[in-house]
């Protein structure tokens, strides 16, 4: 059984995970409708696959956390362990790969460089997306193989209250090869706002003998795709802490305030980070706009028959 405050804080991240669920289907629903209208662009290709896999990186920590809480021997089953570490590897780092390459793709279309190297980048961003999926199956390709080790000496060296016995440099060396593609893209990413800010820089320094309007406008530009990177670096972060929460309170401590507390921090990224990108894209900023009027309206008919 539950406590009160154990009760309270699970809905907490149930609806929050609903409602990230609901943020991300909406991006799905738009950009469906703009490959409807129109050819699909790069962008929208970007944001459609980071949205599906978003949606299943929810599904599986509410689930799993769920598992942990209601139904541990289910967790404790090999089976289980096995087919939700594949897909998580498979889920995780391929979600990382898209926020990654629109993190890259909005460098390439905004900031501006006079490098050599970075005019044949902005010119061949379709042979960059192709590179960064190269190395997200050779990401695969080395984590399959430690999740499997993980696995064995899980099964191994386990006793009754589920601790893992690992040499430390082992235990260390195992999940940096398991997160190594998701430790590769954050570099990526972070590199990526770092040369955002050196464009932003000399943006403003060109910007100074041109009217302020038209400052203005290209400065907002800039502004609002690094926050965009800045948010994801934060949240990125703090998921990785919450996992990491959630598996040493359910492995070692035995905690489920402490397992809880872990989940809702580990879904603040694919939760917090698609709102973030609804709010910062002027098409689905405006088509959430534009649904959110048509559903006051329909409450407003609703009602209007209901007085009748």
């Amino acid at each position: 059984m539950l406590t009160v405050a154990e009760g309270i804080l699970l809905c907490f991240v149930t609806s929050g995970s609903v409602l990230g669920v609901l943020g991300n289907g909406f991006i799905l629903h738009a950009n469906y409708i703009n490959c409807v209208r129109k050819k699909f662009s790069t962008a929208g290709f970007i944001f459609t696959g980071l949205a599906i896999c978003r949606i299943f990186v929810i599904c599986i920590i509410i689930s799993d956390g769920y598992l942990k809480l209601f139904s541990p021997h289910m967790v404790a089953s090999d089976g289980h362990i096995i087919v939700i570490s594949y897909i998580w590897v498979i889920i995780n780092h391929t979600s990382i790969w898209f926020a990654t390459s629109l993190n890259l793709f909005y460098l390439l279309k905004i900031a501006n460089f006079s490098h050599y190297i970075f005019f044949c980048l902005k010119r061949r961003i379709n042979t960059v997306f192709i590179f960064l999926l190269g190395c997200l199956f050779i990401s695969w390709s080395i984590a399959f193989p430690q999740t499997v080790k993980i696995f064995n000496v899980k099964k191994q060296h386990r006793n009754v209250s589920w601790q893992v016995y690992l040499h430390k440099n082992e235990f260390i060396v195992s999940h940096i090869l398991l997160n190594l593609g998701v430790i590769f893209f954050f570099m990526v990413a972070i590199i990526t706002c770092f040369l955002l800010i050196i464009s932003l820089w000399k943006h403003n320094r060109k910007m100074q003998l041109y009217a302020s309007r038209f400052k203005s406008l290209n400065t907002e530009v800039h502004v609002k795709v690094m926050k965009v990177l800045i948010s994801f670096i934060i949240l990125l972060i703090l998921h990785f802490i919450g996992i990491l929460i959630e598996t040493l309170s359910f492995l070692k401590y035995e905690n489920k305030l402490l397992l809880i507390l872990g989940l809702i921090i580990s879904c603040m990224y694919p939760c917090c980070h698609s709102f973030i990108l609804i709010l910062a894209n002027s098409q689905l900023k405006q088509a959430s706009l534009k649904a959110l009027k048509q559903l006051k309206c329909h409450k407003k008919d609703k009602d209007v028959r209901v007085t009748w």
